[in-house]
C-alpha cells in the first residue's frame, strides 16, 4: 500500500480504505504495516506528505497553499500546523530561511 499513498499523497486516505485495498481487515494491515515499516500506516501517511511537502517548498515553485493542497490538506492554515509540529517551523519561515 506504499506504492498507492506514493502515487496519490492528496488522496483522501483511511485505515479501512488501504486495508481493503490489500484485501485484509483493518486491525490486521495496521499491525502488519506498523511491523513492517515501524510507524502506523496514518503517521507514516502524514510525515511523509509532510517531507514531500518540506521538498517543495524549498525549491520554491509553489505557493504553500498549493503545496498543502497537493500534501492533501483541505486548509493551509491545517497544514501549517502538522508541519510546525514535525520540524518546529512554519512552512512559511522555511521558505524565508531556505
Amino acid at each position: 500500500m506504499l506504492s498507492a499513498m506514493h502515487r496519490s499523497p492528496a488522496e483522501d486516505w483511511t485505515l479501512e480504505r488501504l486495508a481493503r485495498l490489500a484485501g485484509m481487515s483493518r486491525s490486521g494491515f495496521a499491525a502488519r504495516f506498523a511491523d513492517t515499516v515501524g510507524l502506523p500506516a496514518m503517521r507514516y501517511l502524514a510525515e511523509w506528505r509532510l517531507q514531500k511537502a518540506r521538498l517543495s517548498i524549498v525549491a520554491g515553485r509553489d505557493s504553500v497553499g498549493q503545496i498543502a493542497r497537493s500534501a492533501g490538506y483541505q486548509s493551509e492554515a491545517a497544514f501549517g500546523r502538522a508541519f510546525k509540529q514535525l520540524f518546529g517551523e512554519t512552512p512559511g519561515a522555511l521558505r524565508r530561511n531556505g
